[in-house]
């Protein structure tokens, strides 16, 4: 059986994985309406690894006994100046996830919650990949600066991104 407080924190990180998933997917509109299809595709991709990892705790509350406390999302933004200030905030948001993950990380130590702890060290080093990713995107972009060739080279390698493998 799992403790109230991890019970709540967990069902805190459901909301925030999937208020990042509907962050995504108004990034991939805003992309959508800019012609801009391979951020669009790299965003919806990256909208559904979140639905991933909220089923991800979903699933370690169920079979743990717990209660799945499901949360109204809040409305995300609808729209940026600029390709790079929406990677901008997607890599800050990814920045606001990681320490989501550190501190219930730090929970689940004080819990002396080896299970949740154990499932949680995957969100660490997934984290690891989720900032990497994101940054590396900010820097292209911030390179190309004003060129609208060097926007499409990126939008077109943005494009090529493949669904991850979850595990």
């Amino acid at each position: 059986m799992i403790g109230n407080r991890m019970e709540e924190a967990l069902n805190e990180q459901i909301n925030e994985e999937l208020f990042s998933a509907y962050l995504y997917l108004a990034m991939a509109a805003y992309f959508h309406g800019e012609g801009l299809d391979g951020m669009a595709r790299w965003m919806r991709l990256q909208a559904k690894e979140e639905v991933e990892h909220a089923l991800k705790i979903f699933d370690h509350l169920v079979e743990r006994g717990g209660k799945v406390t499901l949360r109204a999302l809040k409305e995300p933004q609808g729209g940026w100046e600029s390709p790079l200030a929406a990677f901008r905030a997607a890599y800050e948001h990814e920045r606001h996830i990681t320490g989501r993950i550190h501190e219930l990380v730090e929970l689940a130590q004080a819990e002396k919650d080896h299970a949740a702890f154990q499932m949680l060290s995957w969100f660490v080093a997934e984290q690891v990949e989720e900032e990497d990713q994101t940054r590396k995107a900010v820097e292209l972009l911030e390179r190309v600066g004003d060129s609208g060739h060097g926007l499409i080279m990126i939008d077109r390698e943005l494009g090529t991104r493949t669904e991850g493998k979850e595990e």
